[in-house]
């Protein structure tokens, strides 16, 4: 029997270069992966998170859902990138409701953009340390055109968006869902195709976040111009298809000096973070998104940052049906679903 299949949503993370869609039912015997899928967005279809060819998307979206049988339309989703803005910030103690009549005039302050472009949220997160008289909060700013692209996008599917989350949040959520580490900074980093994001969490709550417009892509490039490919032939040769014109040991090098990128800006992000709290070594760290596979970076990030670095499994705290899922598929994919898992988490009631 499936419980509280009312109030679940379809997790739908839309990335630049894929869709991945989640389902988790709550049985007796608790979570269970219901449904799965991941499809591939054409090149060009949505850049740094703008959607260019909502129909081209939309499509993608419609055949996913008829693949992986999934019937329910009411979905959660995320975005992400330099549309959205989140800060910690200080504010007077006050209680909740006071706040939400207020935000907008504490907003204007540290967001970039007109206010009136935005849509507002907020999480308390509590009495700031030695300073009862203020409280913290975590400011989460998105552009309303972005917002409402992704909601357009939707229901041109015909889904119906119940949430619409930032990508770190979902990835925090299924993180601290399957894992229960305490005591420990931990870093949150994901590795998509065109941005790394970055949630470092002490004791548990989030302190920093960063967005890095980095990405699996930079690779692609590198052998398109190398070879005057196109990005799908630069897709196989990545992934280990044999070529002519680039020899394994040059695949290595391109792959090297990118992740070597990836580890500077990284370790850029972290030398910011111990400015702040430079007490709070980071002791581990947990990646997500396809550059979690490269094994090469993980351990390059280990070196550089002095930290237990370790590929997040977010089918890690649900059944997963042997008969209805490829073990070894699942296991490879599960970096990439992170995002989809946290926003299958979600009910429809959530705030």
């Amino acid at each position: 029997m499936i419980l509280g299949k009312k109030d679940s949503l379809v997790g739908l993370d839309i990335g630049s270069r894929s869709v991945k869609v989640a389902e988790i039912t709550e049985t007796k015997n608790g979570r269970k992966l219901r449904r799965f899928g991941l499809a591939d967005i054409p090149p060009g279809a949505i850049e740094d998170g703008a959607i260019s060819d909502p129909d081209t998307v939309a499509q993608v979206i419609r055949q996913l859902f008829k693949s992986a049988n999934i019937k329910a339309t009411n979905v959660a989703m995320s975005i992400g990138g330099y549309s959205v803005i989140i800060k910690k910030i200080n504010v007077q103690t006050m209680p909740e409701e006071q706040l939400q009549e207020t935000i907008h005039f504490e907003a204007e302050q540290y967001i970039p953009f007109d206010i009136s472009d935005v849509n507002l949220d907020f999480q308390l997160l509590g009495e700031v340390e030695n300073n009862p008289s203020q409280m913290s909060v975590f400011l989460v700013a998105a552009k309303k055109e972005m917002v409402n692209d992704y909601i357009n996008l939707a229901t041109l599917v015909g889904l119906t968006p119940c949430i619409v989350d930032v990508e770190a949040f979902a990835l925090q959520n299924i993180f601290e869902t399957n894992y229960d580490i305490q005591g420990e900074n931990v870093a949150l980093i994901d590795i998509g195709a065109s941005k790394t994001s970055l949630n470092i969490l002490k004791d548990n709550s989030s302190v920093f976040m960063r967005d890095v417009a980095l990405g699996c892509i930079q690779i692609n490039q590198k052998i398109m111009s190398m070879l005057d490919c196109s990005y799908d032939q630069a897709e196989l040769i990545k992934f280990g298809e044999p070529s002519k014109k680039l020899s394994a040991d040059e695949l290595k090098q391109i792959i090297s000096a990118v992740v070597t990128d990836w580890c500077t800006e990284i370790r850029r992000a972290l030398d910011f973070f111990y400015t702040n709290y430079p007490d709070d070594p980071i002791k581990r760290i947990i990646l997500s998104g396809g550059g979690a596979n490269i094994a090469e970076f993980r351990q390059l990030l280990a070196s550089e940052s002095a930290a237990q670095v370790e590929t997040l499994n977010p089918f890690n705290g649900v059944v997963v049906d042997e008969k209805s899922f490829d073990p070894e598929y699942i296991r490879q994919i599960g970096p990439q679903a992170a995002i989809a898992m946290g926003l299958a988490l979600r009910r429809v009631d959530d705030k």
